[in-house]
């Protein structure tokens, strides 16, 4: 019978393909074992950084409440990884160590915006599968349609960034995440 402790990644961690090590170094992002992981699909990993780039770089909606959001789906879904990667970018979008330190129970905390909190509900929202009426009218108070779209992008990406990290497997680095602009 298998063991029920993971024995380490599901894919051999490979290299990025050039053209895709290229886009990873213009980003300013290091080579990731994510990265690594995608890099068995080279076609896939391509995708991916193109989609996660975006979200990252081509919102209107500020970094730090994105930040946030990730860090919702980072701790409702235990997903270590993402909140290894992700903490210090809080951090240096403008999170607070309260936000961060708080964001598992958001509900009750005092520390977030009227903004941040309907983006955590949104959040929430996506997480448990079904964005209710009350959640897209407080959406439509704060946010405009392209903002909405920003974030219920970011909630979806998210979501599903802790379960492929899972299914593959992949290994928290060894190394700290490094201080920059977008790691």
């Amino acid at each position: 019978m298998p063991s029920s402790e993971p024995a380490g990644p599901a894919l051999p961690l490979r290299e990025p393909h050039p053209a895709a090590a290229a886009t990873i170094a213009e980003l300013g992002a290091r080579q990731l074992n994510l990265y690594k992981a995608l890099a068995n699909a080279p076609d896939m990993l391509d995708t991916w950084l193109r989609f996660a780039w975006s979200l990252r770089d081509d919102c209107t909606t500020p970094r730090v409440l994105r930040e946030l959001m990730i860090l919702r789906t980072a701790s409702v879904m235990r997903a270590d990884y993402e909140w290894h990667q992700h903490c210090e970018m809080a951090r240096r979008a403008g999170a607070s160590d309260e936000q961060i330190d708080g964001i598992a129970a958001w509900q009750t905390s005092d520390c977030y915006s009227e903004r941040e909190r309907v983006a955590l509900m949104l959040t929430d929202a996506v997480l448990a599968g079904h964005v209710n009426d009350g959640v897209q009218y407080e959406l439509a108070r704060y946010f405009s349609d392209q903002e909405r779209v920003e974030l219920v992008l970011t909630a979806g990406f998210y979501t599903m960034v802790p379960r492929v990290l899972d299914a593959l497997r992949v290994p928290i680095e060894d190394d700290p995440p490094e201080p920059g602009p977008d790691s």
